[in-house]
């Protein structure tokens, strides 16, 4: 196998192999009370894949090799599994544990995995009987006896390396196909970014999923290519793992939106258990700015912001390639991916950096200077892109490379992007185009409110009109909500309904599910059932 050094995309498990030969003593990983070593890592990898190598089936008639799924929490079993899978030439297939067994079945039949190793509450979901392919499941990583080295297949370069499914909000999740090449990309692509965002000194908080992009690439990945050290946390509890992010003196922080809120309104010394931190990353939603400055304030450092899909894996861009985070923006490309907006026309807008066209003034430019762009779908191009879906690579970028991304945004005069919605929820009222995200931004700057979420909802006479969902923080009526709005927003952006729910439903990686939202019947008067539920209704 050509060696990882030497490799411009090695198997990620080849970087695991250098690691242990360069600081075997080191700390790889920690969880609760136990610590693993990177030779103690390496040793049980190579033991766990030779038993997967052992285990696999011949070929199935697909060019991939046979599908392994993975289905632990954020503990050393998956880590293990994980690189295993890799290091025995199979295909990983990261699975949230927490998926019912209706879901776990799609996932599993879809992807053709041969075996399943994962936790016993998560096998006992899952009925082989009626998955054909499925011929072995684990309850914990296997481990093959001793004896000769086993010769594992040459795995590498544009190799499928993991099938990762999306969360599925347009019909049944559909399977990611990332290469080692991918994966490997996009890491050469965040070194790129000076100074370093990770690097083998750090000690980088691994608290986001592992079955997901984010948490599975930016941290368990970064962690192993650079031989850095991983503090695992499957249960963050109240205070978002302060505790371990003390005891290990974290210096990296990965998170989310929700763990960054957490973290600024902790009891207690926030500060003191954050004193270890240098770096300071947010991505997969949008970040309030009042607790990114609260955390700035507690740790002196500030928040930066990235963006990115899992099909991409996962990072585009970041607040960090331009060094200053600006409030609100998802930064600019990382060097090595290529981005450009393009219109609904399919006129280009901007193109790393640099205004393609004159953007007219329509009135929905949502950038207050004047040298920046109208809203366009982010198109990207780069190494770190996915093939396509599985099983036949659809959907995947253009023979030319490029890959629309369903994400709309605008760029300022600064170059700095600004992540407006995805495409499919853009909202037309009256033939107008209407940003959910443009109205969320407007109905959070009320002190009554402390989340919502706005969709698009069936009219006779506009087509579609504005519906918002809003978690109060105080006491506040839907009238007090509208006329907010009405102040701030020109009038089809207005929503013409508001209802208050308890809390709004959220993914593992903490996007808002918007289609588990469902409009409810428009009541002539109050009643018990509605208590809970406030209607206005406006005419456009």
């Amino acid at each position: 196998m050509q060696d990882a050094a030497d490799s411009p995309a090695p198997n990620l498990a080849d970087r695991l192999r250098r690691a242990a030969a360069d600081h075997g003593d080191r700390a790889a990983l920690h969880w609760r009370d136990r610590t693993l070593s990177w030779s103690d890592l390496d040793t049980a990898v190579t033991a766990t894949a030779r038993a997967l190598h052992a285990a696999a089936p011949p070929p199935d008639g697909t060019p991939h090799p046979p599908r392994v799924a993975v289905a632990f929490g954020n503990t050393p079993d998956f880590v293990v599994t994980y690189l295993a899978v890799l290091r025995a030439g199979l295909v990983a297939v990261p699975v949230n544990p927490t998926l019912t067994g209706r879901e776990l079945g799609h996932v599993l039949a879809d992807s053709g995995a041969a075996l399943l190793v994962g936790a016993a509450e998560v096998t006992a979901r899952v009925d082989p009987a009626a998955l054909p392919a499925l011929r072995a499941v684990h309850t914990a990583p296997p481990v093959a006896d001793g004896g000769a080295p086993t010769r594992f297949p040459e795995r590498g370069g544009d190799d499928l390396a993991v099938l990762l499914y999306t969360s599925g909000t347009e019909g049944r999740p559909k399977g990611a196909m990332l290469s080692h090449r991918a994966l490997a990309a996009n890491h050469h692509q965040v070194d790129r970014i000076e100074p370093p965002v990770v690097g083998p000194d750090d000690t980088v908080l691994l608290a986001l999923p592992l079955f997901h992009a984010y948490g599975l690439n930016s941290g368990l990945g970064a962690v192993v290519h650079h031989g850095a050290t991983g503090v695992l946390v499957d249960e963050p509890g109240p205070d978002g793992a302060l505790g371990e992010i003390a005891r290990h003196r974290v210096s990296v922080l990965l998170g989310v939106p929700s763990m960054f809120l957490t973290w600024a309104g902790a009891h207690g010394d926030p500060a003191a258990a954050l004193t270890g931190v240098r770096l300071a990353v947010c991505g997969a939603a949008p970040l309030p700015p009042a607790a990114g400055a609260r955390f700035t304030e507690l740790t002196g450092h500030p928040v930066h912001v990235g963006y990115g899909l899992t099909e991409t894996a996962p990072v585009l861009t970041s607040t960090l390639v331009g060094g200053e985070p600006k409030p609100g923006s998802i930064g600019r490309p990382l060097p090595g991916v290529e981005l450009r907006l393009v219109g609904a026309d399919g006129a280009e807008l901007w193109r790393d950096g640099v205004p393609a066209v004159e953007a007219e003034d329509d009135g929905m430019d949502l950038s207050d200077d004047p040298a920046g762009t109208d809203p366009g779908q982010i198109v990207v191009r780069g190494a770190n892109l996915f093939a396509g879906y599985w099983p036949d690579a659809r959907g995947g970028p253009e023979p030319d490379g490029w890959w629309a991304t369903g994400d709309v945004a605008y760029a300022d005069g600064d170059g700095d992007l600004f992540l407006v919605d995805r495409l499919g929820e853009l909202i037309l009222v009256n033939g107008f185009n209407v940003y959910p995200h443009e109205v969320e931004l407007v109905l959070q700057a009320h002190p009554g409110v402390a989340e919502s979420a706005v969709l698009g909802v069936p009219h006779p006479r506009t087509g579609e009109t504005v519906r918002a969902y809003v978690v109060r923080a105080a006491e506040v009526s839907a009238e007090e909500l509208l006329a907010h709005c009405a102040r701030n927003l020109a009038r089809f952006k207005c929503p013409t309904a508001v209802e208050f729910v308890d809390a709004l439903p959220y993914s593992a990686i903490g996007k808002v599910r918007k289609t588990e939202l469902r409009p409810a019947p428009v009541v002539p008067s109050p009643s018990p059932s509605t208590e809970n539920r406030t209607e206005v209704s406006d005419v456009q």
